[in-house]
């Protein structure tokens, strides 16, 4: 079940599920549903359009990846090379000719699969476990907070969805590990999408598996190392 549909259209699951569809991880049938939405519900299509603005400074720090320059010679020599030729009944035009024809769409089905898996055969420290998401919530809260970490740039990016906190006061992020004390990982910055370093002894960990948390503490952060105000969100991160 999404954070949505925990949540219901009372406390704001439209929203909620506006974010998770722009973050991409709502269920298949969920997203089907969503995308029908879009079309058919214009607050729904806003509720969509502003998370991606929101999220979108998140996407911004993450750089582009374009394919190797040697798929496009692959892709020639799998569908032109002189083997092709070779299939072509005597007298009889290449375009005419079936087998021609067939290895072409033989051909175009391989260099399907090699530009689909080039990314990961060149790439191998990239794996769909780098990149991990949360939505963070608590009964009785209306602080909401949707986490992207990403592990190759040790970051968390934060986006607020709901809640203020009060005067003197910050909000903490924390990570729980099993039944280990939480761990901070800094205080969060004022702002709608702000972003807080991973050292690398809680990257470790997060890549295990782990909850995270954010508490209410005094300007600063806790004094304590452990959390001293009510935890008012908290998740788990998922592969996205």
């Amino acid at each position: 079940m999404t954070l949505a549909e925990e949540n219901g259209p009372e406390r704001g699951g439209d929203d909620l599920l506006a974010a998770e569809y722009v973050l991409g991880v709502l269920p298949a049938d969920e997203r089907q549903i969503a995308s029908g939405r879009i079309d058919a519900e214009t607050g729904f299509a806003r509720l969509v359009d502003s998370w991606e603005v929101n999220l979108s400074p998140i996407a911004a720090a993450y750089a582009e990846v374009e394919p190797p320059a040697t798929i496009k010679p692959a892709i020639d020599r799998r569908l032109f090379s002189s083997t092709a030729a070779s299939t072509t009944a005597p007298g009889g035009s290449l375009w005419s000719s079936l087998s021609f024809w067939r290895g072409l769409t033989a051909a175009a089905v391989a260099a399907l699969v090699l530009y689909a898996a080039v990314p990961y055969v060149r790439s191998p420290a990239v794996v769909p476990q780098e990149r991990l998401v949360a939505s963070l919530a608590a009964e009785g809260s209306d602080v909401k907070y949707l986490v992207v970490y990403d592990a190759s740039r040790r970051d968390v990016g934060l986006s607020l969805v709901s809640g203020e906190r009060a005067a003197g006061k910050d909000f903490e992020l924390w990570m729980i590990e099993g039944k280990n004390a939480p761990v901070s990982m800094g205080v969060i910055p004022a702002g709608q999408v702000t972003h807080i370093p991973v050292t690398p002894a809680v990257q470790q960990k997060l890549a295990q598996g782990a909850v995270l948390a954010v508490s209410v503490e005094p300007t600063g952060g806790s004094t304590t190392g452990q959390p001293t105000g009510p935890v008012v969100a908290a998740g788990d991160l998922k592969g996205i």
